[in-house]
C-alpha cells in the first residue's frame, strides 16, 4: 500500500484528506453537545473554552475519530471537516453556496471528469471545489469574478483546502463578458455555472462559449432574478426550454422512539435554473401552452443591487477576511 500521506498522481488535494493528524491539518472537534469546533493544528497551539483546554500536540500523529479531553474532563471528538463542513465555517467575504446546493448543480448540471467548465460569480469559492472535485486532475474550471478582494479569498478557501494550488483551476478578475471570449474558443466550453445577480445579461456570450448539449446554470436569490433569466434564455433561441427548482433541507431528530423532524430545517437559500445549448443554427421550438393574462409586463426598469436583495459588505470586514485566508493585499 502507499504512503498516505504522499501526494496521488492526478489526485490533488487526497494526500491532506488521508493519514493520522499532521501540523497545518485543519480539524473539527465536537463536544459532548454536539457543538462543532474547527481549528488548526499549530506548534504550541492550544484550544480554549470557558471550561477547560487542551494542547493541539495532544491531537498530532493520532489517527481520525481520536477523543481528546481537556483538562475538565470534557471529551471531544476530532475528525478533519467534510467538505460541506469546511465551506460552511471558512472565512468568507460574500454569502456561499449552500452544500445542499452545490451537490445539486454537480448532479443536475452533470458535471464530470475531464469537463471544462466556466464558472463565473466566484465569491469566496465554496462552489468552485465542489465543481474542482467533480472535474478532477484531468478537467478544468476557469472561475471569473469581477471583485479582485473576492478572488483574493476565495483563492485563499480553495489552496487551503486542497492543501495548495489545484492543477485544474484557473482564476480570472473581470466581467464575465469580458474575460469570457478571451479564453475559450466559441464551442469549447462543456458546462457554465452563473452566481451572479444578473445573469441574463451574459446569456449570449455564453451560448457563445458553449458545445451542443452544453449545459448553463444558474443560481440566483429571488423570484424576479428567475423569471428575468427564464425569459431572455427563451428569447435568445439557442436553448432548450429551461427548468428551475429549489431544494430543501429538513434534518431529523433521532433518539431512541423519539424520531422526529428537526424544529429548525435549511430553507429556501436560491434558485436554480437550466438549460441545454441547441446546435448551431437550430431553435428551440416554441412553447405550445398560453401564457396567463399579464403574465408578461408592459414596461421594463432597471435594478439595482440592493433591489435583488444582495447586501454590502464593508471594506474592513474584506481586509479581514482576506487576512484569515492569507490572501492580505500589499501595502
Amino acid at each position: 500500500m502507499p504512503d498516505a500521506t504522499e501526494p496521488v498522481p492526478g489526485a490533488t488535494g487526497a494526500h491532506v484528506r488521508r493519514g493520522p493528524l499532521r501540523l497545518g491539518d485543519k480539524v473539527q472537534l465536537t463536544d459532548p453537545r454536539g457543538r462543532l469546533h474547527t481549528i488548526t493544528l499549530a506548534p504550541g497551539g492550544t484550544f480554549h473554552t470557558h471550561k477547560g483546554y487542551f494542547t493541539h500536540e495532544e491531537l498530532v500523529g493520532r489517527p481520525e475519530g481520536t477523543v481528546v479531553r481537556n483538562t475538565a474532563g470534557i471529551e471531544y471528538v476530532a475528525l478533519r471537516p467534510l467538505l460541506s463542513d469546511y465551506v460552511l465555517s471558512m472565512p468568507r467575504g460574500a454569502a456561499v453556496v449552500y452544500p445542499k446546493d452545490a451537490g445539486q448543480i454537480v448532479g443536475m448540471a452533470d458535471i464530470y471528469p475531464g469537463a471544462r467548465v466556466v464558472e463565473a460569480g466566484v465569491g469566496s469559492g465554496a462552489l468552485t471545489m465542489s465543481l474542482l472535485r467533480a472535474v478532477g486532475d484531468a478537467g478544468s474550471v476557469h472561475s471569473i469574478e469581477r471583485r479582485d478582494d473576492f478572488a483574493a479569498i476565495a483563492r485563499g478557501n480553495v489552496e487551503s483546502f486542497f492543501g495548495g494550488p489545484h492543477p485544474a483551476w484557473e482564476l480570472s478578475v473581470g466581467d464575465l463578458a469580458d474575460v469570457l471570449p478571451t479564453v475559450a474558443e466559441p464551442g469549447t466550453v462543456d458546462r457554465v455555472v452563473l452566481d451572479m445577480l444578473a445573469p441574463w445579461e451574459n446569456v449570449g456570450v455564453v451560448a457563445d462559449a458553449l458545445a451542443p448539449g452544453g449545459v448553463l446554470i444558474c443560481y440566483v436569490a429571488t423570484a424576479t432574478q428567475l423569471s428575468r433569466t427564464a425569459e431572455d434564455l427563451r428569447e435568445d433561441g439557442r436553448f432548450t426550454e429551461p427548468t428551475a427548482w429549489e431544494s430543501m433541507v429538513r434534518g431529523w431528530h433521532l433518539e431512541g422512539l423519539a424520531v422526529r423532524p428537526q424544529h429548525r430545517m435549511i430553507g429556501h437559500t436560491g434558485f436554480l435554473i437550466s438549460a441545454r445549448r441547441m446546435a448551431d443554427g437550430v431553435q428551440a421550438p416554441e412553447r405550445r401552452r398560453r401564457p396567463a393574462k399579464g403574465a408578461y409586463p408592459t414596461t421594463s426598469e432597471e435594478w439595482t443591487p440592493e433591489d435583488m436583495g444582495e447586501r454590502p459588505i464593508s471594506d474592513k470586514k474584506i481586509r479581514k477576511v482576506r487576512r484569515d485566508v492569507g490572501q492580505a493585499p500589499e501595502a
